[in-house]
Formats: C-alpha cells, structure tokens, sequence
C-alpha cells in the first residue's frame, strides 16, 4: 500500500477552493456511480453547482493548494465524501471519514446501494445499515442504504 504524504492536510473549506472541489466531485462521480442515468447525473451536477458549501462543514484535503478530496457533514451525519479518482486506494477517504467522526462527530451516512465499493467502505469502518430505500432522496429509482456507526 501507498503511503500518505504527511504535507497533506485537512482545512475547512473556503470559496476559492470552489472549482477544484466541482471538478473532483465530478470526476468521482464519474467514477464511482456508473449506475447513475446521463440525465439523472446532469439534474444533480446542476443541483451541486448551486451549492453554498460554506454553509455547513465541509472539509477539504489539501495538497498545498490541489484539492484531493472533500467531505461534508451535518448534523452527525456524513452527506458528501469525494476523492479524486486520480487518489483512490491511498487512505484518503478513510482519514478524512476518521477526522469527520473524531472532530465532527459523524456517525450516520446514506449511500446508494448500487456504489457496492462504498457500501463495503463504511461497513469497513464500523457501520452498518438500518434501513433500505427503494429510492433516493429525489425519488429516483436509486436504493439507499441508510447507515450508522456500530455502537
């Protein structure tokens, strides 16, 4: 396994880091949610760009000034988790999830039942699901697996 660069860090989330973290979004998007229709991709990259993410935690792993990946929380509860794909496999997602639920105290998530290498990365973290929805949050025929951290 690859090492973590120690020179990154996590910073809370400021405007300027806004086209980065689309563009990670997107590309992780891309990557991971094959099952997602083209239309069905487009309305919600149209949603993400009218977000205001300065309004709640979101926090950034920052290489110097590359943005790698992101994380966003409310209310306990993880909402985004996104890594460049150019960074899968390196540990970033997990530290990012580890500082969410030491410094944030997270402990739920939704994840869409088709991203089964998502599903296996939070049952590796200690969650687990409570309840399945046949459809997303948008009544899209999206299942998702609502989880929280194993007590």
């Amino acid at each position: 396994m690859k090492t973590i660069n120690s020179k990154i860090q996590i910073e809370p989330y400021q405007e300027k880091y806004r086209e980065q973290l689309l563009a990670v979004w997107e590309a992780s998007v891309l990557a991971t949610h094959k099952f997602l229709k083209p239309s069905d991709f487009k309305a919600i990259k149209s949603i993400v760009k009218t977000i205001d993410f300065s309004v709640f935690g979101v926090f950034c792993l920052m290489d110097g000034n590359k943005l790698l990946g992101f994380i966003g929380v409310i209310d306990a509860k993880v909402e985004m988790l996104f890594i460049s794909p150019k960074h899968f496999g390196l540990g970033y997602g997990k530290r990012l999830m580890r500082f969410a639920m030491s410094f944030l105290n997270a402990n739920k998530v939704d994840v869409n039942e088709q991203n089964t290498s998502a599903v296996g990365f939070y049952k590796a973290l200690g969650f687990e699901t409570y309840e399945r929805t046949e459809k997303d949050d948008q009544g899209k025929d999206y299942p998702l697996l609502r989880m929280k951290l194993r007590a």
